[in-house]
């Protein structure tokens, strides 16, 4: 879904870069985000500091908000931060529980409509910033240059 990675970069300001990933790309279970961003210092930046990953799992099926939970959390092994981003057609329950875990859990819940032209996108829950495992971060970085390197250099170059 390659609107939501243009959404996190240029409306909700959290990543410089994102690009789509999803499917088993990496061939390792709940460790290929669908979108995947970096937000680093700019060249015009005075202040410089470390990249910070952002990661996000969606879903298209409003039935699975718990898989897509726990994928996100999974994510936080190497993301400073995690989006969870579901349809907007979610049961009452499944968002009240879903949005309840995500704001215990610090990760983000972005909602959208199922409209390809015009998803727009909504954030009832903010993403909270974590510092990843660099165990994990250096891992899903080597797995992303094995996979993709073009991918790779467009995130981390």
């Amino acid at each position: 879904m390659p609107p939501f990675g243009e959404w996190l970069k240029n409306d909700l300001d959290e990543v410089s870069v994102a690009i789509p990933l999803g499917g088993a790309r990496f061939q390792k279970r709940w460790g290929t985000p669908d979108v995947v961003g970096v937000y680093k210092p700019l060249a015009s930046h005075r202040i410089k500091f470390p990249p910070e990953f952002v990661s996000a799992e969606i879903k298209v099926d409003p039935s699975e908000p718990v898989v897509a939970f726990g994928q996100a959390v999974a994510y936080r092994l190497f993301s400073s931060k995690s989006y969870v981003v579901m349809p907007e057609t979610l049961t009452p329950d499944d968002y009240g529980r879903l949005e309840a875990l995500c704001m215990l859990f610090g990760i983000g819940l972005v909602l959208f409509k199922p409209d390809v032209e015009n998803p727009n996108f909504s954030v009832p829950v903010r993403a909270q910033r974590f510092s990843p495992d660099m165990f994990y971060v250096n891992e899903f970085a080597e797995r992303a240059y094995q996979v993709d390197p073009a991918a790779f250099n467009q995130l981390f170059g």
